[in-house]
């Protein structure tokens, strides 16, 4: 062991080590915040000025984070924030916690990772520890994110130490936060994967040391694939079942009694978030290096990415069979626009998909959404930027159908019966509630 090893494991024990967390979205807020609750001084680091300006009003722009638990960390001297990467130079423990996307042509975009790995090594100073929490392939932190910090002209393995521990977050999932989810660590050494189970234990109630870092990098795209791929098996089930009669909610419900063998999945308009419907695809790519096809993987993507697409077809059905006009002349309600109930994260929202669709076919398209009083900047859907949130009417409001794409729990259902139009229901929101389902069509 190094001088400079015992140092930080020192400083680790101690809860003097400063934690630097870059990125301070749906990952690296909590963390920051969790961190600094448990002890750790904690800076954070984002090129977002709107996340600073939030930040030094005492304002939190992330759900699973109060503004009271900021200012509690802020009281204790715990937590501070800034866009000059050059304080990284203070962090013994920096933690990266950008956004990995897919490109157009569905193919790992890690930019955001390499850009942050060059600020770092440009900064960092000797006997620090890099870990990286956004989901890749296997392989990303040895092969991509080290030969960069290596750029530093400091020694990996001596003078520096490389981790990787995938992030856990579930916006939205009032039963676990940061600090109970078990965390998967691992290093790219044996020095740095005790470094790094030894900071997480002062952050977690359980750490879960694998092999190595590829070993938790293919944890992380194993618990993302394990649901898309039940998810795309009860969304094409649901399409069968649809044909034959037969209530998919219904038969998932019953199978679900069974106490053994079995685990519920529910279907929906398609996948959203910043996990599911693009972490697979980062292995289906690394997969072909290894001239190896990923047959369940792809084909669980294109099920759940057609979904929206059989929705907006059941739409089509509905608006023929009561209304006649045809869907070019139909005036539609979509209610709920995150990608999951009761958060405002758009992220890969598959209702951003359903509107275009609908607006393609010339259908006028609104929005009630408490969660989301207007949708913001994003990559993929510009022309949709913009559109405001509008209320319940208190009659039909001149709508000839509802889709229901996310059932939040704060939305008044009964409203929405008493506008007594067709509603397409992609949630089995109205059953249950136990609402009168006379005008409901599930799809």
């Amino acid at each position: 062991m190094t001088q400079s090893f015992d140092q930080l494991m020192s400083n680790l024990d101690n809860r003097e080590a400063r934690v630097g967390v870059i990125g301070l979205g749906y990952v690296g807020l909590p963390l920051a915040v969790t961190s600094a609750a448990r002890g750790y001084p904690v800076t954070g680091f984002d090129v977002d000025q709107s996340k600073m300006d939030n930040l030094d009003a005492g304002t939190s722009y992330i759900d699973a984070v109060s503004d009271a638990a900021i200012a509690s960390a802020v009281a204790a001297q715990k937590l501070d924030w800034t866009t000059d990467f050059s304080r990284l130079n203070s962090c013994q423990i920096i933690v990266i916690c950008v956004p990995t996307p897919l490109t157009q042509y569905r193919e790992p975009d890690l930019s955001f990772v390499e850009k942050t790995a060059a600020v770092i090594a440009a900064h960092m100073a000797p006997g620090t520890l890099v870990v990286l929490e956004s989901t890749t392939f296997p392989g990303t932190t040895t092969e991509v994110l080290t030969p960069i910090l290596a750029e530093s002209r400091l020694e990996p393995g001596k003078d520096f130490w490389v981790a990787f521990s995938p992030e856990r977050e579930d916006p939205g999932n009032a039963n676990f936060h940061t600090a109970t989810i078990p965390k998967i660590v691992a290093g790219d050494t044996p020095e740095a994967g005790k470094l790094v189970a030894a900071f997480y234990a002062g952050v977690v109630d359980k750490v879960v040391p694998v092999s190595s870092t590829s070993t938790a990098e293919a944890v992380k795209i194993t618990e993302n694939i394990f649901r898309a791929v039940n998810i795309a098996l009860v969304n094409e089930l649901k399409v069968i079942y649809d044909a034959m009669g037969i209530d998919v909610w219904e038969v998932i419900d019953g199978a679900a009694t069974k106490p053994f063998g079995f685990m519920p999945f529910y279907p929906g308009p398609g996948l959203g978030g910043h996990c599911i419907p693009i972490d697979p695809f980062y292995l289906t790519w690394k997969a072909r290096q290894y001239d190896l096809s990923t047959r369940f993987i792809e084909l669980a993507g294109e099920i759940n990415v057609n979904m929206p697409k059989y929705v907006v077809g059941r739409m089509r059905e509905v608006i023929d069979q009561t209304s006649g006009k045809g869907l070019s002349a139909a005036h539609i309600l979509i209610v709920g626009v995150s990608y999951k109930k009761n958060v405002p994260d758009m992220r890969e929202s598959p209702s951003m998909r359903l509107m275009e669709l609908l607006v393609e076919q010339g259908a006028r398209v609104a929005f009630h959404d408490p969660h989301v009083p207007e949708i913001p900047r994003m990559r993929d859907y510009p022309s949709l930027v913009g559109r405001k949130s509008v209320p319940l009417p208190e009659d039909s409001g001149g709508y000839d159908a509802v889709l229901i794409a996310t059932d939040h729990d704060v939305i008044d259902y009964k409203a929405i019966a008493a506008m007594s139009v067709p509603v397409v229901d992609t949630r089995n929101a109205f059953a249950r509630r136990d609402l009168p389902m006379a005008m409901v069509h599930k799809a």
